[in-house]
C-alpha cells in the first residue's frame, strides 16, 4: 500500500496543434475572401466566434483551442523568429 497520493493526469489522445489549426483557419478565411489577420485578431480580442467563418469547420476547429493557448503560440513563434 502506498502512503503517498499518486496524481493521475490524463493526456489528450489527439492534442491539437495550434499552428496547424491556425493554418487551416487562415486558409478557410482566405477562401471566403476575408483577411485572416483582421478576423483572427478580432476573435482573439473579443472572443466572438462570429469573426471566424464556418467554412470548412474553421469556427469549430478554432474554438477547440483556448484563446490563451493561441496567443501563447503566436508570441512564442514571434520571439523565436526574432532570436529572443
Amino acid at each position: 500500500m502506498h502512503d503517498q497520493t499518486i496524481r493521475f493526469a490524463p493526456k489528450d489522445e489527439d492534442p491539437l496543434d495550434v499552428r496547424k489549426v491556425l493554418k487551416e483557419v487562415c486558409a478557410a478565411l482566405t477562401e471566403k475572401g476575408y483577411d485572416p489577420l483582421d478576423q483572427i485578431v478580432g476573435y482573439l480580442l473579443s472572443g466572438d466566434p462570429a469573426y471566424i467563418t464556418s467554412h470548412k469547420n474553421a469556427r469549430i476547429l478554432i474554438r477547440k483551442l483556448d484563446r490563451d493557448q493561441i496567443l501563447e503560440e503566436l508570441v512564442r513563434y514571434y520571439l523565436e523568429s526574432e532570436g529572443v
